[in-house]
């Protein structure tokens, strides 16, 4: 038994501009849509990420 499942590939540009406490701080991109947003942890970042991959799954 196969699924098919339409999904649309996801790109990110990413830019570390400082570490700080162990951790990333910068801004992420998403470049098929106009938005962008700052975060403060590799965490932060990665859920970022997982939010909008998830929220396209779901579309």
């Amino acid at each position: 038994m196969s699924m098919k499942q339409s999904k649309k590939d996801k790109s990110f540009m990413i830019v570390i501009k400082d570490t700080q406490n162990a951790s990333w701080q910068g801004t992420i991109e998403w470049l098929d849509q106009n938005k962008k947003q700052h975060f403060r942890s590799a965490l932060e970042m990665i859920k970022l990420i997982d939010s909008a991959v998830e929220n396209d799954s779901q579309t």
